[in-house]
């Protein structure tokens, strides 16, 4: 079956997207727990093909405030990859480097949002070398934006921008855990069709 949109993707097409999840998902917690200096457990993410409606609804609502960091993915493979980050990751980090918490109007200071975009960049790195490694394919990140917004607010961006592309996007959930706290993140992963085809013929998949 050709292979013009997300909604062409078999089931062994999502294999390999969860097995590029599972992958990126213990690299950004090895990552997390080398830059927060002590470790980071991960439950198995959960790896979903999803709508922007049905993303909003998995994210709380579109008011429900998130730290959103936005990468666009270059070289053999074109695309975006947005890392939102619920409260209590943004606080857990915070706390861990700095000592200090994310406010109630989600503000962030200078050195707070030095050291989110730092996290960012880190983990956005764990997935894009996973899909490297897996795939044997040259891709770069950008410096990530970042912004704090509702949840509909960001998700407008990919929305309007990818448009064209599909209206669903991978979806993937993780959950880290560090001493008594635990703190959820959502990335969204968002290959032009031509790059998600790229992945899949560098893995010897028929499309």
């Amino acid at each position: 079956m050709e292979l013009n949109n997300y909604n062409d993707l078999s089931d062994t097409h999502l294999d390999v997207l969860r097995e590029i999840g599972n992958i990126g998902s213990g690299n950004a917690a090895s990552a997390l727990a080398t830059m927060l200096n002590h470790p980071v457990d991960i439950a198995v993410p959960r790896v979903r093909i999803l709508d922007y409606e049905e993303v909003t609804q998995n994210l709380g609502g579109p008011e429900q405030l998130l730290v959103g960091l936005m990468l666009s993915m270059e070289g053999d493979v074109s695309g975006m990859i947005m890392f939102l980050l619920n409260r209590e990751f943004a606080h857990m980090v915070l706390n861990t480097l700095m000592g200090t918490s994310l406010e109630e109007d989600g503000l962030l200071d200078e050195m707070g949002s030095s050291a989110i975009e730092e996290v960012g960049n880190i983990m956005a790195a764990s997935y894009i070398n996973a899909m490297s490694s897996l795939t044997g394919l040259n891709i770069n990140i950008s410096v990530p934006d970042l912004c704090v917004d509702m949840a509909g607010s960001i998700l407008s961006v990919p929305a309007i921008y990818y448009a064209n592309i599909s209206d669903k996007i991978i979806f993937i959930e993780d959950e880290f855990s560090s001493t008594a706290e635990q703190a959820g993140s959502h990335i969204l992963l968002i290959p032009e069709v031509d790059s998600l085809k790229k992945i899949m013929m560098s893995l010897g998949l028929e499309l």
